[in-house]
């Protein structure tokens, strides 16, 4: 019995699109049976956004580091949608620390830096859905 359709926010970081890994990560989601990127927009994250995505981790020694990062250069936001996408992307993404992802993850392949780890994907659907509103609120 399948599972009802999903939507998820997933952000490909400044350093994904620096390092020409864009076609890679998106060739990868798209490869997945079923998934289908909805929305996708190239630009760089104004720093009011990224501190109302990044709230809960202010007053943490990372969170100014990890803000002035996600505002260095362009990302690629895109809405993606499918079943059990919130779960499967997360997997697809590996563990945030890159050094613990697996092979074959996108940041067991190609990321070494926790900060600079290539790829964002929301991690509940609740926090799809806020994300979501945050990134495209034009998109209901």
């Amino acid at each position: 019995m399948s599972q009802p359709s999903q939507r998820t926010l997933v952000l490909l970081k400044p350093d994904t699109v620096r390092r020409g890994l864009v076609g890679e990560v998106i060739g990868r989601i798209e490869a997945k049976a079923g998934w289908r990127i909805v929305e996708m927009d190239l630009r760089t994250i104004e720093r009011p956004v990224l501190e109302q995505h990044y709230a809960e981790h202010e007053g943490r020694p990372f969170y100014e580091p990890l803000v002035e990062f996600m505002a260095s250069g362009p990302s690629v936001a895109m809405i993606v949608e499918g079943e059990r996408v919130i779960e499967g992307i997360r997997a697809l993404a590996g563990p945030t620390d890159p050094i613990a992802a697996a092979p074959g993850s996108i940041r067991g392949d190609h990321a070494t830096i926790v900060r600079e780890n290539l790829i964002h994907a929301s991690d509940s659907e609740e926090s799809a859905e806020r994300e979501i509103k945050l990134f495209f609120p034009e998109v209901s």
